[in-house]
Parts: C-alpha cells; sequence; structure tokens
C-alpha cells in the first residue's frame, strides 16, 4: 500500500509539472482538468477491483484525450508510459502483455495526429516495457508466494484453533463423565444412607439419629452442587459462538455481523448439541471465508416457533454458480441429522444461505 501512496504521488506530480509551463487556452485547460479529475478518480479505484484490465484500457484512452487539447507530445507519452508501469503491479503476465500492445497503438495514434515522430521516445517506450514484462513476473511471483503464505498462515492458524477446541471438548467430556459417576454414585449411595438413617430413626423413635440425618442432608446437598458446578461448561454451546466469532474477526479473517434472538442464550443444550451447533456454525464460516465474495457475513441464531434452535449464515456472491456439497458441509449435514435436525443450502442472485435447525434436548437433573 505505501508503494500505492509512492505511485500516486509520483502521478500528481507529473500533472503538476504539466501544469508549471502549460501555455494552453481557457477552453484546452479546461479540458486537461476534466480529464485530470477523471483519470485520478479511476486511478483510486485500481487497488479495489477485481479485474482492473477494463479501468486501465479506459484510463490509457482517457489520457490519449490530452492530444486533442494541444498538450506536448511528452507530456502525453510521460502519462501513457505511467500508466502502464502503473499496469504492472495489478494485471497478469497475458493481460499485461495485451495492454502494452494497446499502449503502443495509442503512442502510434498520439505521433500520428501530432506529427511528431521522435525515434529516442520509442525506443525509450521498447525498454521500458521489457522492463515492465520482467518486472511483473517478479510481482506476481511474489504476489504468488504471499497468497501461499497466508493459505498456510490460515491453515495453521485453523489447526491450531481445532486442537485448543478439541482439548477442551474432551476435558468437557470428562467433566460430563465425572459429574454422572459422582450423581450415580456418591449421591446414591448418600440417599440411600439418608433413607437408612430415617427407617433407624422411626424403628426406635429417638432423636439420636438428628444429628446423623443432617450431616447426610447437607452432604448431599454439596454433592448435588459439586455435579452441577461441573455440568455448567455442558451447556455451554452459544457462548462457545461467541467466542468463535470474537477469534474470527480478531483474526482478521471476517467480519460478521451477529444477530441473537430473545431466549437463546437461555438455552440450555446437552453435550452432544453445543458440539453439533458450534462445529456447523465453524464449518459454515469457513466455507464463507474460502468462497464467499465479501469478508462481510451474516449470523442469526434463534429459537423457531416450536422450540427448536436454528442458524443462519449467509454471505454475499457476485454472481451465483452450480455448486456441490464437499466434505465439511456433507459432514455437517451428517452430524446435525443425527440429532434430528436439519440443514437446508441454497443460493439466491446474491447470497448464499446455510440454515440448520435442530430440536433442543435439555438437560434434567
Amino acid at each position: 500500500m505505501k508503494s500505492w501512496f509512492v505511485r500516486i504521488l509520483a502521478f500528481a506530480i507529473l500533472w503538476g509539472c504539466m501544469w508549471v509551463g502549460n501555455d494552453v487556452g481557457e477552453k484546452e485547460l479546461s479540458v486537461q482538468l476534466i480529464v485530470c479529475a477523471a483519470a485520478f478518480t479511476l486511478y483510486f479505484f485500481l487497488p479495489i477491483v477485481k479485474r482492473p484490465v477494463l479501468f486501465f484500457v479506459i484510463l490509457q484512452s482517457l489520457l490519449s484525450v490530452l492530444v486533442l487539447v494541444h498538450t506536448p507530445m511528452i507530456w502525453v507519452w510521460l502519462f501513457l508510459l505511467f500508466i502502464t508501469v502503473e499496469a504492472v503491479f495489478h494485471l497478469t503476465a497475458l493481460e499485461l502483455k495485451a495492454f502494452i500492445i494497446y499502449s503502443i497503438a495509442l503512442l502510434i495514434i498520439a505521433s500520428a495526429l501530432l506529427s511528431e515522430w521522435v525515434l529516442p521516445l520509442y525506443i525509450f517506450a521498447i525498454i521500458l516495457f521489457f522492463i515492465e514484462i520482467r518486472l511483473n513476473r517478479y510481482v506476481m511471483e511474489r504476489q504468488e508466494q504471499r497468497d501461499v503464505y497466508e493459505q498456510l498462515l490460515g491453515e495453521y492458524r485453523q489447526l491450531k484453533r481445532m486442537n485448543l477446541e478439541n482439548e477442551q471438548v474432551a476435558r468437557l467430556e470428562e467433566r460430563t463423565r465425572i459429574a454422572r459417576d459422582i450423581h450415580d454414585s456418591v449421591g446414591h449411595k448418600l440417599t440411600a444412607l439418608l433413607m437408612q438413617l430415617e427407617m433407624f430413626s422411626m424403628q426406635n423413635q429417638s432423636g439420636e439419629y438428628a444429628e446423623l440425618k443432617q450431616l447426610a442432608k447437607e452432604s448431599l446437598e454439596e454433592t448435588r452442587q459439586a455435579v452441577k458446578t461441573l455440568k455448567q461448561e455442558e451447556v455451554a454451546g452459544i457462548t462457545s459462538v461467541v467466542q468463535l466469532i470474537r477469534k474470527l474477526e480478531s483474526e482478521n479473517h471476517l467480519l460478521i455481523r451477529f444477530t441473537m434472538k430473545q431466549g437463546v442464550l437461555l438455552t440450555k443444550l446437552s453435550n452432544a448439541q453445543s458440539i453439533v451447533l458450534y462445529r456447523s456454525i465453524q464449518e459454515a464460516l469457513t466455507n464463507a471465508m474460502k468462497h464467499g465474495s465479501s469478508r462481510e457475513v451474516e449470523l442469526t441464531l434463534g429459537r423457531t416457533a416450536i422450540g427448536e434452535i436454528e442458524w443462519v449464515i449467509s454471505n454475499v456472491i457476485h454472481e451465483p454458480k452450480p455448486f456441490e456439497l464437499g466434505f465439511g458441509l456433507t459432514a455437517m449435514r451428517e452430524r446435525i441429522e443425527e440429532q434430528a435436525g436439519q440443514l437446508r443450502i441454497y443460493q439466491t442472485d446474491k447470497e448464499f444461505i446455510i440454515e440448520g435447525s435442530m430440536p433442543v434436548k435439555e438437560n434434567v437433573g
């Protein structure tokens, strides 16, 4: 981006230098100012358009208009050659060669209209074009290396995140198992002990067991509180989705517009449901990162009229194309169907949409 600012500064200086020695009438000057404003407008769009070759052709044609307002030949050449230098950083090798041929045609037309055939300028242009083609090859190789590096970095971050998530899932499953063991063994035994003490108390018609009964009740209540504490993470499916969104946005992968409808935070999911919800949304956001035409994604999480939890992920597409379900989306559908849920994937003229839903089987006790 810094190099682009340097180039646009050079473009501005070029216009300034032309006007310092400019000796044209008001009408010609007005045309030059209009061409300058339009050229800078197109120039600002060059770094953000995906296929800028059309912008370069329009920009080059626009600058050629300077020939018609008695602009000196040297300035017309400098402007046209400057744009070919800018094209090095935006066009592919084939596009650049075609653009250079187009620029040569414009240079020849300009020379014919002004009746100025300066051989040194043509020699300089040919040498410059040769350097541009070699420089373009170097720029494209660097861009490919940068793309590969960013892809590898993204894969590394994803693997690191998945490892962390797998560890969290393993810990969650272990906590759940321990909680159930405590509930099934210690809790049941304390309940049986309390019942036996109650029977002894009734048989003996004595208050000797009151203290023991109170101790057993307190132990049972503490056990239940311990089990409840261990199982708190078991219903953290919604929270994990929020954490996932924060991670993706902090790593600058996506800009997510997250909408959470009323009642979602109060939804208690089982361990299996939490994992399915998390993995499904994660896969949908990953799919948006890979195939979406924009970094902006909309995610809506809510409850249906029949009480099911549902989620909708949509991202912008420029041109709808036929698609097939890959491994990730197929695995997502299988996970959801295992929970008696549904997955719907479709696209409109402007959006690719993934909708998922599953019945909520809230944990009891």
